[in-house]
């Protein structure tokens, strides 16, 4: 299982991006913050209107030096035609890794094994490829990119301001905390 601190497990594989076919891999957004996306299948439920809400943020996440990879255990050629038929889809410019072989979602422990599918769980990874924060949801449950934002924003903060963190439901601009003993038992 991957955990917080620890370098993400890498993966070469094909993606859907800008409707052309092109093998991504971890290793090519070295420098950028990485949003890996989980989410079970196309042409579904839930799925479409997360990806849609990314999409229709995918400029603020890019200003922040952050790229999203969506990825399903559907071929790039499903992703194709999802995006096709979908105007929501449609408006999706991220790259749309495909794992059918679940090569990826096994190595991030997303994968549901007796369904073939993934569960919803997002990663954010930092530029040196180490993982920053992670959450899963039940495939019922779909998730708020402002809150994806949040944490790039605060998971950007800690990283150029050591020593520093962030409390709860921080927000650009608001106070952090610098842990020291004068703190114990003030807050």
């Amino acid at each position: 299982m991957p955990n917080i601190n620890q370098k993400a497990p890498e993966f070469s594989e094909d993606a859907l991006i800008n409707d052309e076919i092109k093998q991504i891999s971890l290793d090519d957004y070295e420098g950028k913050w990485v949003i890996l996306f989980f989410y079970p299948a196309d042409f579904t439920f839930v799925c479409p209107t997360e990806l849609g809400e990314l999409a229709d943020n995918y400029e603020i996440i890019k200003e922040l030096g952050a790229e999203i990879i969506s990825v399903s255990t559907d071929t790039v050629f499903v992703h194709k035609a999802w995006k096709d038929s979908s105007t929501t889809i449609a408006k999706v410019k991220f790259p749309m890794l495909a794992d059918p072989a679940r090569r990826v979602t096994r190595a991030y422990n997303t994968l549901i094994e007796k369904e073939g599918l993934s569960l919803r769980a997002t990663f954010l990874i930092d530029p040196e490829g180490i993982i920053k924060a992670f959450e899963f949801h039940n495939n019922d449950i779909g998730r708020s990119t402002k809150e994806i934002i949040r944490k790039i924003q605060a998971a950007k903060y800690v990283n150029e301001h050591k020593g520093h963190v962030c409390p709860m439901s921080w927000m650009p601009g608001q106070e952090t905390l610098k842990p020291g003993l004068d703190l114990v038992g003030k807050l």
